[in-house]
């Protein structure tokens, strides 16, 4: 609650005053500990020879396709933060360039240092240590880092704060946009004149995020948020494609990608949704009245958009 609060006013000013700055230290300190993590466990591969994990990484693996679509639920959860910069783009200079740039860059990065975090994991860790654990980086720093253990809470609180931050940013930021076109309460749209923060829609997010962590097992929630989050995707990416093929006026300052990327993306979405709904319905029916009110709105927004050019 301090942590929201502290970040809530922080948010209150401008992107360059604050967020983007404490931003910044977040992320010095993700690719600090990530830099740890990947350091110790190409030692203790190269150094010392260990070897023993990874003979048989996959032995006891569930491979049904239920099985996989939640565990790629979790990882899309655990790793998300690869859409916050889209949140931002008009508070971004040159967007038409920097944008794609970031993207790239930061994925491809991104991608590289998990991949190599999570093979220093199984470097050090055995299977069942992993799965016995909820907080695998703690147990990698107790077996490899000994009595220097005590750095990694440091480096995982950063992180977490800085996670909650960058959602913030994202959530503010698309309640803002929605309730100026229409589809929220008028009061949402509110920025401040002099810092430029959507502060009535940082507030708004606050009280929905309070409410909702109290709503019960924090790994339900993942489900539940996971299903409605991929959903609300699918319905995105299929309005999109369906203002590509209707040639729809937009924005002048778009960012035009081939039109295979949305398919795909809106392919993968679905999928997901789908083996959801047929595998565990029960997890998916909460996130089915979740996302009901993503397609009333996806419905809802098509049809402003459509008054709104005739008119």
């Amino acid at each position: 609650m301090t942590f929201r609060g502290l970040l809530l006013f922080l948010n209150f000013f401008s992107l360059k005053t604050f967020v983007s700055r404490f931003q910044i230290v977040a992320s010095v300190a993700k690719i600090a500990a990530t830099g740890l993590v990947i350091g110790t466990g190409f030692y203790m591969l190269i150094g010392k020879g260990e070897t023993q994990n990874l003979q048989h990484p996959f032995d006891g693996s569930n491979w049904s396709i239920g099985s996989i679509v939640s565990a790629l639920f979790s990882c899309l959860f655990a790793y998300d933060g690869w859409d916050i910069l889209n949140f931002g783009a008009e508070e971004i200079e040159k967007p038409r360039r920097t944008m794609p740039l970031a993207i790239v860059i930061g994925m491809v990065c991104i991608g590289m240092i998990y991949v190599a975090v999570n093979f220093s994991y199984f470097v050090v860790l055995s299977t069942d240590q992993i799965l016995s654990t909820e907080a695998v980086a703690m147990k990698f720093a107790q077996v490899a880092l000994g009595k220097a253990d005590f750095i990694m809470p440091i480096f995982v609180a950063l992180l977490l704060i800085g996670s909650m931050n960058s959602t913030m940013f994202s959530a503010s930021r698309y309640l803002q946009a929605a309730s100026k076109q229409g589809q929220l309460p008028t009061f949402i749209s509110g920025i401040n004149p002099i810092t430029d923060s959507p502060r009535s829609a940082l507030v708004v997010h606050i009280l929905i995020a309070m409410v909702i962590s109290f709503a019960g097992d924090p790994s339900n929630l993942i489900s539940y948020v996971s299903f409605a989050q991929w959903s609300q995707r699918a319905c995105t990416m299929g309005a999109l494609i369906w203002i590509r093929f209707r040639k729809w006026p937009v924005h002048p300052e778009k960012i035009r990608i081939p039109i295979v990327m949305p398919i795909f993306f809106c392919l993968v979405c679905t999928t997901l949704v789908v083996v959801t709904i047929i595998d565990n319905f029960s997890s998916a029916a909460v996130g089915l009245g979740r996302s009901s009110t993503d397609v009333s709105g996806v419905l809802g927004a098509a049809i402003v958009y459509k008054r709104a050019i005739l008119s």
